[in-house]
């Protein structure tokens, strides 16, 4: 028989430890059905299969047995335990065994450390401040937007003339730190747009009034707060070799332009529908996003219990990992580089408060995605590709993703009972501040 006993620790809020006591007969008992099944299919020199004398099978595997029973007793005896007093554990429990004091006869006595999920209680949002946002699409933002799209599609072509802003010059360059290059100083072939911003004004200004084939030397001192730290505030030299100096020729608004957009027939008219359309979508889905990041800071200032530490160091591993292969992914070699999940504690505690809260509003009331709402969020989804059924019918079929949706289901509904309950300012945004305002996100 397991007798348990419950002592709250002072350590923490939510640390918890039961001790529990085995009955070291059960434990045998336990281990000889181990033993007896293991005997009828286990392989020796000597014997046939099953046919093996038990006392040659404890010999080899009675260990193996007595420990896997052992293993196995005391974590049902913790669950059993926490199943009684009606605990939520977080994490794995800790379990080890205790040596002091006196155990019953023919027992073994193991204590198990464990946090519990904090007690909940769903706040009062009446007195809660968020911000909802609004945006209305416009002729002009069309056709800002069209002119956007003519300027991605630019095409540069040679010219023999010095190098003005607007230009794309393709050069050659090559720095010095104190007489000894550095490393990312210098490179071959590599294309840029004088005035647009993408190198230092210094360098920008060094290769203006260039044509290609000349050669120019000077001063730069990096910014103190440049992102590179290993040349953040000194003073380089570099030397340019202009290669080709380009104009950039923007194609017209007009039939070809709107073929190479995917409108077959050339229409202007359908081209101006599909990108008003697209236009539009993106507004709503980043008025939506700006929302609910409003509600759920609003959420996050609400939330002040603690949270277990089995929690916070899983997220801000999680964290970690993710980091690393973001980094990967930008060609950075950090495969074998450390990266301390202490560094996300900060942010792996906000974000665990959060899902916890937001989990128990949920929970309390009774959110859930329907098929239906589901499969409207999937076309909602689908519109912005060009076959969209076919897009429907592969991520329905997908449960990863479609476990993704349902979650995205629920917390809009989150999102918009809180805007039922709080108090709520309307902000309109023109189309360029809602795109200024993501670009700062």
């Amino acid at each position: 028989m397991t007798s348990t006993t419950s002592v709250q620790a002072s350590v923490s809020a939510l640390e918890r430890r039961i001790q529990i006591s085995v009955s070291m007969s059960e434990i045998d008992q336990e281990a000889r059905k181990r033993l007896e099944r293991i005997s009828k299919t286990v392989k020796m020199p000597g014997f046939r299969p099953g046919k093996v004398p038990m006392k040659v099978v404890q010999q080899s595997y009675g260990a193996q047995a007595q420990s896997e029973a052992l293993g196995d007793m005391v974590s049902r005896a913790v669950s059993q335990a926490v199943a009684e007093q009606k605990l939520r554990v977080a994490g794995q429990p800790s379990v080890a065994p205790i040596t002091e004091g006196d155990a019953a006869p023919g027992a073994l006595r193991f204590e198990a450390v464990f946090e519990v999920f904090p007690d909940i209680v769903c706040p009062e949002f009446s007195g809660v401040e968020v911000s909802r946002l609004g945006c209305d699409v416009s002729d002009a933002d069309l056709e800002r937007t069209l002119d956007t799209l003519r300027r991605q599609r630019t095409v540069f072509e040679s010219v023999d003339r010095i190098s003005e802003k607007g230009d794309r010059v393709t050069i050659d360059f090559k720095g010095e730190i104190d007489g000894v290059p550095f490393a990312g100083g210098s490179s071959e072939n590599f294309p840029f747009v004088l005035g647009d911003g993408s190198m230092l004004a210094e360098f920008d200004q060094a290769a203006t009034g260039m044509k290609a084939g000349e050669t120019k030397t000077f001063p730069m001192k990096f910014p103190d707060d440049y992102h590179g730290k290993e040349v953040a505030g000194k003073l380089a030299v570099f030397t340019i070799r202009v290669r080709e100096v380009s104009v950039g020729r923007v194609p017209e608004l007009d039939a070809e332009f709107a073929r190479s957009m995917g409108i077959a027939s050339g229409d202007l008219e359908q081209l101006r529908s599909d990108v008003r359309k697209n236009l539009m979508r993106e507004v709503s889905t980043r008025c939506r996003s700006r929302t609910k990041a409003s509600v759920m800071q609003a959420l996050e200032d609400l939330a002040s219990f603690d949270v277990p530490r089995a929690l916070i160091e899983s997220e801000s591993q999680r964290l970690a990992d993710a980091a690393r292969e973001d980094m990967m992914s930008r060609g950075m070699n950090v495969k074998d580089a450390p990266i301390p999940p202490e560094l996300f504690k900060d942010q792996a505690m906000r974000r665990v408060r959060l899902g916890l809260l937001v989990g128990e509003i949920v929970r309390d009331r009774n959110f859930t995605a329907s098929a239906e709402q589901v499969r409207a969020l999937v076309e909602e989804m689908a519109s912005a590709y060009e076959r969209p059924d076919d897009f429907i019918n592969w991520f329905m079929n997908q449960p990863r993703q479609r476990a993704d949706v349902e979650a995205a289901v629920i917390e809009n509904q989150l999102v918009d009972w809180i805007l039922t309950q709080a108090k709520v300012t309307d902000r309109a945004l023109t189309v360029e501040e809602l795109m200024a305002e993501g670009a700062q996100a």
